[in-house]
């Protein structure tokens, strides 16, 4: 069964779909009074395996909702890269503010130009290196669906779940569904979960970021799965899937916590929330954040089928300028090209086209991945290799990646083209990930950065949460903060923003580290349209990422967790606290995640809960 809402949603999608084929049956009607001959539409899949057509998916299929791209578009020129004019549809769940064409053609202004900051980028194909020209010539020949262009947040995944970290392209909603808010929420199951030493160091539970990941699978995908008997009889079941700082990876079912399969052990230390298909295949994309007792970190592409790796890579890249194979940042695909978007610690961002082939009544995945990598290195360092690196997540829209590193580059990249459009100073060692909020017809970023020891500053310094014009890179407005730090153990904002929709529309909400002391914090509203507080809740620090949820009427709560094991519930529009909750022993530096009435997070004090909102 699903809810209501979603009932609403799937009857609003269909009448929508039905006014596409009425459209579509006109024009054919309209092109068969001319003399004009009909195209052939045929779009049999070559690959497809003998007695299966029907069942086998490949790189070559489309998703149901295309990017939001003009086409027509005119071009900006050689130096500013590709031009696009991208499309924003409004929702009814309110996650955008306005619908219709919206300006977005990415290109830098004087204080954003890429070379103020960058030395040099190079690019590597199937182990050779080859020029931006050469990628700019390549990319002129290929066709409309050839290119990589992301839609907006909602057209992100075709499964219903949380299948990357903050839930989509956007990185702007790690909750999927609606919420009952008028009663308590409360602690409803918990998992034990362990801990590893490895080069010295201990890790244990779940850390920064450490989102879970949680779907619920088509019964068909589910039957071909290595998941218990009972799992595969429960009808609707929604699996939480989460790796974690002691080397494995948990299989739970949402509503119990009992494990739906066999933990996968692979010995790596999982910080990062790892990420699943969009498109429902059953594919885990993740990476370890630091080294484990099996070896070096690096990235792993799992099937899900049979819990098998299906791909690595990462490990000792000589194409790095940064041996540092530490992958905490959490991949995207793009589905209409088959592209896995995977940024490193390294400093090399990876595409690898995955040449996905799946049967799911056969149960058959495979891929066989053509990997394309970009590298950059700064101007800010003698040592060069220090500042490079990505452990954020990166945002998209469009052709165009946004994301921030190690060394307070804040990079607008082409996709296609693969060179940069604009790089913003953003002042510090960053891992907050930037979210994209689409506003009057513009898309903006909202981001700030770590207070890494030592860098501007031993004691205390400012720490700007920002608004930036996605299209330039440029500031529109900036809230500083005071905050202090220790070593190893940053202030600022480690946490991703939280973009308020429904009634919270006007807001975003972000936790500070370390302001007002070392072992404090706060979650604020900011406004969106002026960079002005509108409320602030104080308590211990947090790396945790705030979360907004919703009922069915578009009300809203703020919910984030301490480092004191604390949850804070709180009314989003005036901060009034509406629950807190001790519900750990330890520090709770995980994001959460929610699928409908059910919210899952991890502790440092090696447990996974589920934590459910009242009737």
């Amino acid at each position: 069964m699903f809810s209501f809402y979603e009932a609403l949603r799937r009857f609003k999608k269909g009448m929508k779909m039905g006014a596409y084929i009425i459209v579509f049956c006109m024009v054919i009607v309209g092109f068969s009074g001319c003399s004009m001959p009909l195209v052939n539409t045929d779009t049999s899949n070559e690959n497809v395996e003998e007695g299966s057509a029907g069942d086998t998916v490949d790189s070559a299929s489309s998703t149901e909702d295309s990017a939001d791209i003009d086409s027509s578009a005119e071009e900006a020129g050689e130096e500013a890269g590709d031009s696009e004019a991208a499309e924003g549809e409004g929702s009814e769940e309110g996650e955008e503010a306005t619908s219709g064409k919206i300006s977005f053609r990415p290109h830098y202004v004087d204080s954003t130009k890429p070379s103020n900051m960058i030395a040099s980028t190079a690019i590597e194909r199937n182990g050779q290196i080859i020029s931006e020209a050469d990628i700019r010539e390549e990319n002129k020949t290929k066709s409309w669906k050839e290119k990589i262009r992301f839609g907006s947040a909602k057209k992100y995944s075709s499964i219903e779940g949380i299948v990357t970290f903050r839930g989509n392209n956007f990185r702007s909603d790690p909750v999927y569904g609606r919420q009952h808010l008028d009663g308590k929420l409360k602690k409803t199951w918990s998992k034990h979960t362990g801990s590893m030493t490895a080069n010295g160091a201990y890790w244990s539970g779940s850390g920064w970021t450490g989102q879970p990941l949680i779907v619920r699978w088509p019964e068909e995908t589910k039957q071909i799965m290595n998941m218990h008997d009972w799992a595969k009889e429960k009808q609707g079941l929604v699996e939480v899937i989460y790796a974690c700082m002691d080397g494995n990876i948990y299989f739970l079912d949402l509503e119990t916590g009992e494990e739906t399969r066999d933990t996968l052990h692979l010995g790596y230390v999982f910080k990062g929330a790892g990420a699943l298909d969009p498109r429902g295949y059953p594919i885990m994309y993740v990476g370890a954040g630091y080294n484990g007792e099996a070896g070096n970190a690096h990235a792993f592409i799992i099937s899900l089928v049979d819990c098998k790796i299906l791909y690595e890579f990462g490990d000792g890249d000589s194409f790095a300028l940064r041996n540092l194979p530490f992958f905490d940042s959490s991949a995207l695909v793009d589905a209409e090209t088959d592209t896995l978007i995977y940024p490193g610690e390294n400093g090399v961002l990876y595409l690898i086209k995955l040449n996905t082939k799946y049967n799911v009544r056969r149960g058959r995945l495979s891929i066989d991945p053509e990997v394309t990598k970009w590298r950059y290195s700064g101007k800010r360092s003698s040592t060069a290799s220090y500042w490079l690196g990505m452990e954020d997540s990166a945002a998209t829209y469009g052709g165009y990646l946004y994301i921030a590193d190690n060394g307070g580059h804040l990079m607008c990249l082409n996709l296609n083209t693969l060179n940069l459009m604009w790089v913003q100073d953003i002042l510090d060692d960053t891992n907050s990930t930037p979210v994209l909020s689409v506003e009057n017809r513009k898309l903006y970023l909202y981001i700030s950065t770590s207070f890494h020891y030592g860098w501007r500053s031993t004691s205390t310094v400012d720490i700007p949460i920002w608004k930036i014009d996605a299209e330039t890179g440029e500031i529109i407005w900036h809230k500083d903060y005071e905050c202090s730090t220790i070593k190893d153990v940053s202030g600022g904002v480690q946490s991703t923003i939280a973009v308020g929709k429904g009634q919270l529309i006007d807001n975003i909400y972000v936790t500070v580290s370390r302001t007002g002391g070392t072992a404090y914090g706060v979650c604020a509203c900011i406004d969106k349209a002026t960079g002005q507080v509108k409320w602030e809740n104080d308590s211990e620090y947090t790396w945790s990422s705030p979360v907004c949820v919703y009922n069915s009427n578009g009300n809203g709560r703020v919910i984030y967790f301490t480092s004191g094991g604390n949850m804070f519930v709180m009314n989003g529009k005036n901060g009034r606290v509406v629950q807190k909750l001790n519900v750990s022993g330890g520090n709770m530096e995980a994001s959460p995640a929610v699928f409908e009435n059910t919210l899952v997070i991890g502790a440092r004090a090696c447990e996974i809960m589920g934590i459910t909102f009242g009737n």
